[in-house]
């Protein structure tokens, strides 16, 4: 088996703009990718609008066209798909990597290789491997994995931390947890489709990050009372039919979406053997590189946040990969 310079997990924005750059310096790369092709953006609600401008979203130097002042979910699929194709990108799609075991200084030293990594991954369909690579870039964003509560009923069939289409919860009661922009923009479509909407919300007002255009549009759906609301409360348990809060009230509910936000995973990380600040959840890393602790093993785009998921987004994240793949071509 051949010894790749680059095996890249996520084929997310970032995932996908450091395959670019390895190319163009000719890097031997492989992107390996557990879902589809940009799975977080696929997950995004199908009606969802980014906050920013088309060409804070572009990648490889292909431009995004829009008619429309933002860009949508469905225009940014479109786009991705052709990146990938334009490039002609080796991305291998629902492969997931279990494991990324660092090999011993002897295995290297016998393979002909300063630093070299054992890939372990499983596809869809059950079928297990091991790539080997001399290097490792973690892009794998943190949009797949949802911030648990650890309540009772968290697991109930009709509860989900990821909000797709407001057509299933017409004239059902929803109750949804959570004050930013997926809990506004949830609450906002389920209610004109139908849906009668709880926001239940740890704060006293909903966050100022949200979009401008969202913000007055969901507090004043509240301030008339077709959107109900109760700050300064927190869900202590779900059941089948109901949700009950911290203040002791108990609210009826076919639906409950836990829209709490997401954070990249720690401890795949750490497994690997990368430094994690334990308050924070930043991987150490050198901040010109992005490579960690670990030889080797370099860190991009919403893998970088920790718990800061707020200061990492595609427009920043997509430039890491292109200091990255600088980095190895320097080393080759």
């Amino acid at each position: 088996m051949s010894i790749r310079d680059v095996v890249i997990v996520g084929a997310g924005p970032s995932g996908l703009a450091t395959a670019i750059a390895a190319k163009h310096f000719g890097l031997d790369y492989l992107v390996l990718e557990k879902g589809s092709l940009v799975d977080g953006i696929a997950r995004f609600p199908l009606n969802m609008v980014f906050f920013t401008t088309p060409e804070l979203l572009e990648i490889g130097g292909i431009p995004l066209t829009t008619p429309y002042d933002k860009p949508t979910r469905a225009e940014a699929l479109q786009y991705y798909r052709k990146v990938v194709d334009t490039f002609q990108l080796q991305v291998s799609l629902f492969e997931e990597v279990t494991e990324v075991e660092a090999a011993s200084a002897e295995a290297a030293a016998e393979a002909g290789v300063t630093s070299l990594f054992l890939v372990h991954t499983r596809t869809v369909r059950g079928v297990t491997r091991v790539r080997e690579a001399r290097n490792v870039v973690l892009a794998m964003g943190y949009y797949g994995a949802p911030v648990m509560l650890n309540i009772p009923g968290e697991d109930l069939p009709h509860v989900s931390h990821f909000y797709k289409e407001a057509h299933p919860y017409y004239r059902q009661r929803v109750v949804i947890v959570g004050g930013k922009n997926s809990a506004a923009e949830a609450a906002l479509e389920i209610h004109r489709a139908g849906g009668h909407v709880t926001i239940v919300h740890r704060g006293a007002a909903f966050g100022d990050s949200i979009k401008y255009w969202v913000k007055p549009d969901i507090e004043n759906r509240v301030k008339e009372g077709s959107i109900a609301a109760h700050f300064n409360a927190n869900i202590v348990e779900i059941r089948p039919t109901e949700v009950v809060l911290d203040t002791g009230q108990t609210l009826p509910a076919e639906g409950v979406l836990l829209l709490t936000g997401y954070r990249a995973d720690p401890d795949f990380m750490r497994r690997v053997g990368v430094e994690i600040n334990a308050e924070t959840l930043e991987p150490r890393l050198d901040a010109q590189t992005y490579e960690s602790n670990v030889p080797g093993l370099f860190v991009a785009g919403g893998q970088v946040a920790g718990k800061k998921t707020g200061t990492v987004f595609i427009e920043n994240g997509r430039f890491h990969g292109e200091m990255i793949a600088k980095t190895l071509a320097a080393r080759q």
